[in-house]
């Protein structure tokens, strides 16, 4: 585990941006999405590579979801009701299909922001919407907007947790605190933002 960590904290910047880009697109693709651990992995290039990340991890985070969540909008736009009739549609079940397009009549821009803090209903909330033919520009707006919020949310954490567990001045410890501290209070937020929406 420690030279793992060695390994990403020597790795340029520009990699380690781009790591997690490719790692938030595949986060925003239905089903796949809920395989990759996003916040875990925000969590762990903070913990490696230290405070001067912050700013790095951010735009890899918030690039990576933007570039996911336009294809996945592109893709139910243009193959909405394809993909919703096709085996895909059928994994990702009628009734969370029907619930996502809800949610946006309802909340509209407001579900799109929250929407990368419910698990799940953030990699078809992009496919709903280019299916019920949201305006892009608000859409990827919006999407940014929830994009920075949820990726400055864990680099934060990942801050805190690495503070707390450097008074240890072990980078085990360190790395270990940084990742459990971080989804603990993360999960909490997630949580209630998920109870917030739920009648949506």
């Amino acid at each position: 585990m420690t030279e793992w960590l060695g390994w990403i904290g020597d790795l340029p910047t520009g990699v380690v941006m781009a790591a997690l880009s490719v790692i938030m697109l595949l986060d925003a693709i239905p089903l796949v999405g809920v395989l990759v651990p996003g916040d875990v992995m925000v969590l762990a290039a903070v913990g490696a590579r230290g405070p001067m990340s912050g700013g790095g991890v951010l735009f890899g985070v918030v690039a990576g979801c933007l570039a996911g969540w336009s294809l996945t909008f592109m893709a139910g736009r243009h193959l909405g009701d394809r993909i919703r009739r096709g085996r895909l549609g059928r994994w990702i079940g009628e009734a969370r299909w029907a619930a996502a397009e809800r949610a946006l009549r309802q909340n509209g821009a407001g579900i799109v922001i929250a929407a990368p803090f419910l698990p799940v209903l953030n990699a078809l909330m992009p496919l709903a919407a280019g299916g019920l033919r949201m305006p892009y520009r608000r859409f990827i707006t919006s999407a940014a907007l929830g994009a920075a919020l949820w990726a400055g949310l864990y680099v934060v954490l990942g801050l805190i947790g690495q503070a707390i567990g450097g008074l240890l001045a072990n980078d085990l410890v360190t790395m270990a605190a940084t990742i459990t501290i971080g989804l603990s209070i993360g999960w909490v937020m997630l949580l209630n933002t998920r109870r917030r929406f739920a009648p949506a």
